[in-house]
């Protein structure tokens, strides 16, 4: 099977065209507008973010960041050499209750920055080198972040965008980062919607995501990689392996590769150990077994998934 996985010369990153149109300014204003009533994901919770309320995820008007620096222990494609440019933003909308960051997701540990700053933060990153710019649990701040990004042009911001999100996004927010992300990287994490209201209130996770993959997928395609192995554009998979399969790991891979493709890149990933409330839960208080871990890997490759693992 042939996949055109290479580039001849360095690609300009999709959110260059809109910003040079005029377009990027739209969007930002359409995203804006929908903090009045926050609909950024499925729980619609409807607060105005823009006068000091907050809902569900707790984050307010501002952006607020935990850390940021380049990252080594990403998937491949991202790191490369030089490392993947993460920005870790504070607070989620999904607050699992086995996160293995809840100090930043729960707890909200981090500082509020000006879209300057944050800006500075997209330059520094690319100054050292990094292959892109990884936001880390974006979705409940997509329109600031989108917001700083004309800033950061103008400051010499030249890098791919990552949205590394738990996939549980408004799909019409998606529709609007149209153009803008480069690289989709969802945390798909449950088939089961009785599992995931269990561990994360969310009730239609599944239903929802399978929306949003669809819709990634239309606009970015698989993952493609340059001639030294980095990811530049394209749909990169995670799923994390729980124990019991609490995650349904064989309904999610036929989604990916019936529904999606099989050239897709699955990172099927072993590192689940319990974190936060995840201790009390007999279900999944203990680490994966090897079988359970090997027992994935042969569902992806039954529906002929060969890609990240």
């Amino acid at each position: 099977m042939s996949l055109m996985l290479e580039k001849q010369t360095m690609q300009q990153p999709s959110y260059m065209q809109l910003y040079e149109s005029g377009e990027l300014e739209h969007r930002i204003a359409r995203l804006m507008k929908i903090l009045e009533a926050c609909a950024l994901c499925p729980r619609q919770c409807k607060v105005n973010r823009l006068r000091g309320e907050s809902g569900y995820c707790q984050a307010g008007a501002d952006l607020q960041v935990s850390s940021y620096f380049p990252h080594f222990g990403e998937e491949r494609p991202l790191v490369g050499r030089q490392g993947s440019g993460t920005i870790f933003l504070t607070h989620c909308n999904l607050k699992c209750n086995f996160c293995q960051n809840y100090d930043i997701s729960h707890l909200g540990v981090g500082e509020i920055v000006s879209p300057q700053k944050f800006a500075r933060m997209m330059i520094a990153l690319q100054q050292q080198g990094c292959h892109n710019i990884n936001f880390v649990t974006p979705t409940h701040y997509a329109p600031q972040i989108v917001a700083a990004l004309p800033v950061a042009i103008k400051m010499g911001l030249e890098s791919p965008i990552v949205y590394n999100c738990g996939g549980y996004d408004s799909l019409e927010v998606i529709k609007l980062l149209d153009g803008i992300v480069d690289i989709y990287m969802p945390d798909v994490k449950f088939a089961s919607n009785e599992h995931a209201e269990r561990y994360a209130s969310a009730l239609d996770y599944f239903d929802v995501l399978q929306e949003v993959l669809l819709e990634m997928q239309r606009q970015v395609g698989i993952l493609k990689i340059d001639k030294i192995g980095i990811a530049y554009q394209g749909l990169l998979i995670r799923h994390l392996v729980m124990p019991n399969d609490v995650a349904g790991s064989e309904e999610i891979l036929k989604f990916i590769a019936e529904k999606l493709s099989p050239d897709s890149y699955v990172n099927v990933m072993s590192q689940y150990h319990p974190c936060f409330d995840a201790r009390d839960d007999p279900l999944i208080n203990r680490r994966i077994t090897s079988r359970e871990f090997h027992q994935a890997i042969e569902i992806a490759k039954k529906y002929n998934l060969y890609r990240g693992f």
